[in-house]
């Protein structure tokens, strides 16, 4: 067992057997559609279409401080403690892992513990949780993978394409007018996740196909080592196209390490069905 516990939240989208395989704990998020809580497991393909027949979206919740701190006191004795949080100007759940924190040290806490915010979301915090669970497994210092996961942050790339405008007009942020407009010319949007954490439209382009292979292309535009590096490919309850992406990505650049996934409820509320991420 490490002497390191890698905590993060249930935005990560991890697969579960990579999170068991790697000891990572996940403090989730809830999402609600009025005052129906939904089950943590639930099958994503009724949480779809659910969402689909509200008029409504769903509502995300982030955890209490005290839900981060049942985690940390989870850890064993004599482990350091090191949590990777979704971006903050997203989400309140960075702040209360910090509150939790505080409250930790306030009990004797006598180890090492330091909250990140990760500056994005998904898949692309779910692959600096994953760079940090390897690193412990492999024995690093502690303040190495702290140092190391601060440079991933500021270097790592989270871009995304959604396939549909729905979710973004229901959730006030794009006008309905224009996002009707869109949806009829079929513009697709690409996004990213910005250097400060929140997310932003680069580019918007007309076809899912043209959409689909400027979203590979982005990752061209970074310097990689194809035998260390991570890549990452999830998908909003889309896993034929998502797989033909990942096939087209690794033809074009050869990564050995590779993360895939579906989004979890609380990403999909926010991208809906058909949309597909890519983070390194």
């Amino acid at each position: 067992m490490t002497t390191i516990k890698i905590i993060t939240d249930g935005s990560c989208d991890l697969p579960k057997k990579l999170v068991e395989e790697l000891h990572i704990s996940i403090v989730p998020l809830s999402v609600h559609f009025g005052e129906e809580c939904m089950p943590p497991h639930m099958e994503l393909c009724d949480f779809y279409a659910k969402m689909k027949a509200e008029s409504e979206l769903p509502k995300t919740s982030s955890p209490s401080p005290l839900q981060f701190l049942a985690t940390y006191q989870e850890a064993l004795a004599g482990q350091d403690i090191l949590v990777l949080c979704l971006s903050s100007v997203l989400s309140s759940t960075y702040n209360h892992a910090m509150m939790a924190k505080d409250m930790l040290l306030d009990e004797g806490f006598t180890g090492k513990i330091e909250v990140i915010d990760s500056k994005t979301a998904s898949l692309g915090l779910g692959v600096l949780v994953y760079k940090a669970a390897k690193m412990a497994e492999g024995g690093l210092p502690f303040a190495e993978i702290v140092e190391a996961m601060h440079h991933s942050v500021s270097t790592s790339g989270t871009y995304f394409f959604l396939d549909t405008l729905e979710n973004v007009i229901k959730g006030g942020r794009l006008d309905r007018v224009r996002g009707a407009v869109a949806s009829v010319l079929n513009i697709k949007l690409l996004m990213k996740a910005s250097d400060e954490g929140s997310v932003e439209v680069i580019e918007k382009i007309r076809g899912t196909q043209q959409a689909l292979k400027r979203l590979i292309e982005k990752v061209g535009e970074a310097r990689h080592d194809f035998e260390k590096d991570v890549i990452a490919v999830a998908h909003s309850n889309c896993e034929e196209r998502a797989r033909a992406v990942l096939n087209q990505l690794l033809e074009k650049y050869p990564f050995r390490n590779v993360l895939f996934s579906n989004m979890g409820t609380v990403i999909g509320t926010y991208a809906g069905e058909g949309g597909v991420l890519i983070a390194y």
